[in-house]
């Protein structure tokens, strides 16, 4: 299927949802000092950029909830979203009229700035079930659907991934966030963001993260396997792992090179790879390094990120990415709350993110 992003900067565009000219929700919480009016919304940053290449138009679509209590409840501090007393099937067919006179739509959709932080608690982390009904209606309409996601924490998204072709993730931007998503909309800038933590495929696999500790029964081989560790409705697996992140080119890692395979207390080993931007356009991409202590006199995690590079290439380049690992990378505090690297052997991972790494092997004498 041909990528919907970036956008062209020509013909209509609709810019529809309950966060698309919210204004005092772009700075998120925590923002109580903020002037919440002088914001630059969603719909604001793409009239901006329009100038006379293209036409926008804009429909909210939905409230941010269906439940009236819960959305006061998540636009606190001044950061109303100044709900429509229109019914659901009102503003839905507003809506659809806008969509179906544009080229393409943008929907910007999640949660509001008090929905997450302190005293933010949610049962579920759907996207409330009023936006997700508007953004099913849209995708019937046949045209292509860009979801503008607003969020100050993980959500489940499985729905919305399986369905929508595009997904740009802004969290809360801050002041300036409708000129940011503009220039990533349309490419001016290449995103190179990647996640600071776990996204599950539900709400039942939460606590989920990268660094957990191995179980008595690891699941080894495909799922499902009867009494290893694993759900029976869904792989362990999480939507988007820790450090995942896209961009409009590709990246290919190569195979990783250690200087040696096995390394003193005193010693250190460097460790490359060949990165190479595969695609059309120029980028960024942050190369993550993990380590594996196999064996620990306390359990030690599955995966450690230990370092990072942001790297730049151009269309077709290639770059040799190095790391330099010493025994303080292998250290942890033991049970005698000791900071130690304890001698054997380690697993070494690089990649894009947590879960799609190369990997390699060596030991601590």
């Amino acid at each position: 299927m041909k990528e919907l992003l970036p956008l062209k900067k020509s013909g209509t565009i609709a810019v529809i949802g309950p966060l698309a000219h919210a204004r005092e929700n772009m700075t998120g919480t925590w923002s109580v000092a903020a002037r919440f009016s002088e914001s630059v919304s969603v719909l604001d940053g793409l009239q901006k950029a329009a100038g006379n290449q293209y036409r926008v138009f804009y429909a909210k679509g939905s409230n941010l909830d269906a439940d009236s209590a819960i959305e006061a409840r998540s636009t606190l501090f001044g950061k109303s979203l100044s709900r429509d007393k229109r019914s659901e099937s009102q503003l839905l067919n507003e809506a659809l009229q806008v969509a179906n006179k544009s080229d393409v739509i943008v929907v910007a959709a999640g949660e509001g700035a008090e929905m997450t932080g302190e005293a933010a608690s949610r049962t579920s982390i759907d996207i409330p079930e009023t936006q997700r009904n508007l953004i099913q209606a849209l995708l019937k309409t046949g045209k292509p659907v860009v979801l503008v996601l607003f969020t100050g924490r993980p959500l489940t998204l499985t729905w919305e991934n399986n369905n929508v072709p595009a997904i740009l993730n802004v969290w809360f931007g801050g002041s300036e966030a409708g000129d940011a998503i503009a220039d990533v909309l349309f490419g001016d800038v290449n995103p190179s963001g990647k996640l600071t933590a776990t996204f599950p495929q539900n709400v039942g696999q939460i606590p989920l993260y990268y660094a957990h500790k191995n179980t008595g029964r690891p699941l080894n081989g495909p799922w499902f396997q009867k009494f290893q560790s694993n759900y029976i409705d869904v792989s362990n697996e999480p939507l988007y792992p820790f450090g995942y992140g896209l961009s409009y080119t590709k990246f290919e890692y190569g195979d990783i090179n250690l200087s040696k395979n096995e390394i003193t207390p005193t010693d250190s080993i460097t460790v490359s790879i060949p990165l190479t931007n595969s695609g059309q356009r120029d980028g960024q991409e942050v190369v993550q390094l993990y380590i594996r202590d196999m064996v620990g006199s306390v359990t030690r995690p599955v995966k450690e990120l230990k370092g990072f590079q942001k790297i730049a290439l151009k269309a077709g380049e290639t770059k040799t990415i190095s790391f330099t690992i010493k025994s303080r990378d292998l250290s942890f505090y033991n049970s005698d709350l000791k900071f130690v690297a304890e001698p054997g052997d380690f697993q070494l991972f690089i990649g894009g993110n947590s879960r799609d790494v190369k990997q390699a092997n060596f030991t601590l004498k």
